[in-house]
């Protein structure tokens, strides 16, 4: 603003006092701005002043509220990108570093931790701090948190996917194999290497994951709100909705643009960087694989950066956009209904503009000092509490919320266990289905609401309706899958295989390690192994084909008739469901996403106004306290209940190796149910309420009709010359 006003006096003392004949008189302030972005036009058309054309090229791109539109849409995809890349490799970095599902749901909340601690304090320092540039200090944040990320990978050791093979010998090789001639067990890896520098190295490793997961957090507080109230303040007030609907659609695609790049960076080795001379004999559906989960976050880091750099440039004050989008008018133009000029129009035409604006707490009290602050805070939160409207709404928000952080960050590594595919393939069906379903429920019940112009109770009806299907649509989850085939010694399905009988003692004489995971699939029974020492197996085969070779253990005394067993796991018998699988949670995602909009109008037009930017702000910081970070955990601990057989390192429990796969979709699922019905309940509560509140209002008019009738009818005669008159 301040270059902006020294141009201005320097063209004023150029062109003499005819220069303030340019505009209306009653446009004050505002006319110098006018008159100097007229000249500069005029300069750059006439070439009088071509010299002064880079100087002031830097100033009018910063200057545009539709060049910070740009690099804001930008930013926010790349920070969700980001934030979403971990859920689409948990499974990898379960298996990488040992975790259990609940210790991986723990450092998924954690995120939110760093959010939720910080975002009061953004929201009251809102407009008195320099937003853009807080903003690309946030995002420098998030630049480093990603960086953080990938540390564990570069200071571990490389991944030994066998971790009793020798340093010096091929894996997979000998140390797996049935050896009778040896005389004594080995050591167990637990005994020989589990030192105090093993076990801090562990800690470290586990301890930096959860920092950077803390500081992504706290870099992604500024940027939402600080962003889209400067978009509010500068843009023409017809076209901010537009900018903000804009911003929110290039937004949407940042988690399905995650699982896509999860999926290209799972295809990967996780040490491509440093492969072992011989190179590896895994492929990616072994159940030891793990991908390069580091890649990707280096890969959003560097976006995030390359999208922060703009923000040290944008002023502290850009000047007001002054003119609606021409496009907008002639769409505005043929509409039945104008768009109001009032400076409330952008949340009551929009209702994402109004609930985008005003997300964690963004401008509570922007006017009131820090001890006012405090003092008015709990009182307000109390008050707006007590409406049974916004709590029932907040309570149904807070159970889909639950179920879409459960899903989100499990929903890849149920896949995986459940139909036995690739994590590369489940995040390409979660990236390719499920989140674009997301994104066109949001738009449809969005576009409900604006078309039909929904009133509060049937915005209830939506909201319910959308719900009931949900629910409906999630009951055959429980039925597609099968249960996990037969593993000697951990599983036995008696039922499914009459007259198999395992050999009880048949791998005693072989020493086998018992923290080694190897396995190996009978093809004939589709009884599989942990591996080949414990199927008997005393040499080795290795089969040359025209894609891929396959590995064979032979001699195999514990396998019925001594036939060979595959390398690998033995496939699941349900891999053909898993598309009808995905295609019902994308439906039902659909239909739970309609609900998103109306359910925020219902709170945006049942509280008071003066209450309306503080009740949205206590609603975001519900669902991040109730939802968000208390979800991942509490489904990271029911997946662990189901698992039958853990690995051990340093004899602590690390990941799990086999779950049953029958108990982990019925508590996967029950889950899903349980919120789901939790969300249905509070919106028929609501729909109940506001169909009292209706009976109430009619019967209060009825009330009041006839009397007013009446008195229209005696006061009508003598007041109708007085009326006529005025």
């Amino acid at each position: 603003m301040a270059d902006l006003g020294h141009r201005t006096r320097q063209r004023m003392a150029d062109e003499g006092p005819q220069g303030n004949l340019g505009g209306p008189a009653g446009e004050g302030p505002q006319m110098p701005d006018k008159d100097s972005k007229a000249t500069m036009d005029a300069e750059d058309t006439s070439g009088g002043k071509a010299s002064s054309e880079p100087q002031n090229l830097r100033p009018r791109v910063f200057h545009s509220i539709k060049f910070f539109v740009l690099c804001h849409s930008l930013l926010q995809l790349a920070q969700l990108m980001i934030s979403g890349y971990l859920k689409s490799s948990i499974s990898t970095v379960e298996k990488r570093f040992g975790l259990s599902s609940q210790t991986s749901g723990l450092l998924a909340a954690f995120n939110e931790v760093g959010n939720t601690a910080l975002i009061v304090f953004v929201s009251y320092f809102g407009s008195r701090v320099h937003r853009p540039r807080m903003i690309g200090c946030g995002a420098v944040l998030v630049t480093l948190a990603g960086l953080l990320m990938t540390l564990p990978h570069f200071i571990s050791e490389p991944y030994r996917y066998d971790h009793s093979s020798p340093e010096d010998m091929s894996q997979d090789f000998e140390a797996s194999l049935c050896l009778p001639t040896t005389s004594a067990p080995p050591p167990t890896p637990s005994n020989g290497s589990c030192s105090s520098y093993t076990e801090a190295r562990h800690l470290t490793v586990v301890g930096i994951m959860f920092a950077a997961q803390t500081l992504l957090g706290v870099g992604g507080v500024p940027i939402q709100p600080f962003g889209i109230s400067y978009i509010d303040d500068f843009a023409h007030h017809s076209n901010s909705p537009l900018y903000l609907g804009i911003l929110f659609a290039v937004t949407m695609m940042g988690p399905g643009m995650a699982y896509g790049l999860g999926s290209l960076m799972l295809r990967l080795y996780v040490d491509i960087d440093r492969m072992p001379e011989g190179g590896i004999s895994l492929t990616s559906k072994d159940p030891r694989w793990v991908g390069a989960w580091w890649l990707g976050f280096l890969i959003s880091a560097g976006m995030v950066a390359l999208a922060a750099s703009p923000y040290f440039f944008f002023p502290r004050e850009m000047p007001k956009e002054k003119h609606e989008l021409s496009f907008r008018r002639k769409v505005l133009a043929g509409a039945t209904s104008p768009v109001s000029k009032s400076e409330n129009s952008p949340s009551e035409q929009n209702p994402w503009g109004s609930l985008k604006k005003q997300d964690g707490l963004a401008q509570i009290a922007p006017n009131l000092t820090v001890i006012q602050f405090i003092k008015v805070f709990p009182r307000v939160l109390l008050r707006t509490l007590r409406h049974p409207i916004f709590l029932l709404v907040v309570l149904s928000q807070v159970c889909m919320s639950c179920m879409v952080a459960g899903m989100a960050t499990f929903l890849p590594k149920f896949l995986e266990r459940q139909f036995s595919i690739t994590a590369s393939y489940a995040n390409l069906l979660i990236g390719c289905l499920t989140i674009p379903s997301a994104i066109v429920g949001i738009v449809v019940g969005g576009g409900l609401v604006k078309r039909l112009h929904l009133s509060p109770m049937r915005c209830g009806t939506l909201c319910l309706l959308g719900s009931l299907f949900c629910l409906l649509f999630n009951l055959p989850l429980f039925f597609i899958g099968c249960s996990t085939h037969q593993i000697a010694g951990i599983i036995h399905q008696p039922s499914t295989q009459p007259g198999l009988e395992l050999f009880p003692g048949c791998a005693e004489p072989c020493s086998c390690p018992s923290e080694d995971f190897n396995p190996v699939c009978d093809l004939s029974t589709r009884v599989e192994y942990i591996t080949p020492c414990h199927a008997g197996c005393t040499s080795r085969v290795v089969q040359e084909g025209l894609d891929q070779s396959q590995v064979f253990y032979t001699n195999c005394s514990c396998v019925r008739a001594g036939s060979p067993v595959l390398a690998g796991s033995c496939d699941s018998a349900c891999s053909h469901l898993v598309l009808p699988f995905i295609l019902l949670v994308s439906l039902g995602a659909a239909l739970a996403s309609i609900t998103h909009t109306p359910s925020f109008m219902l709170i945006l037009r049942g509280v008071k106004k003066e209450d309306k930017t503080l009740a949205v702000g206590i609603q975001f910081m519900l669902l991040r306290v109730l939802a968000w970070m208390p979800s991942p955990v509490i489904h990271g601990s029911a997946i662990d209940t189901t698992c039958v057989h853990w690995a051990l390192s340093c004899g602590r429990r690390a990941v799990c190796r086999y779950y049953d796969n029958d108990l982990l979709r019925n508590r996967f699922i029950g889950l899903q149910f349980f919120f789901k019905t939790g969300s249905l309940v509070c919106f028929a509560l609501v729909l109940a309420i506001l169909r009292q509140q209706n009976k109430e209002a009619g019967t209060k008019a009825s009330n009041r009709s006839p009397g007013l009738e009446q008195q229209l009818l005696v006061s009508g005669p003598k007041k109708q010359p007085e009326d006529s008159s005025v």
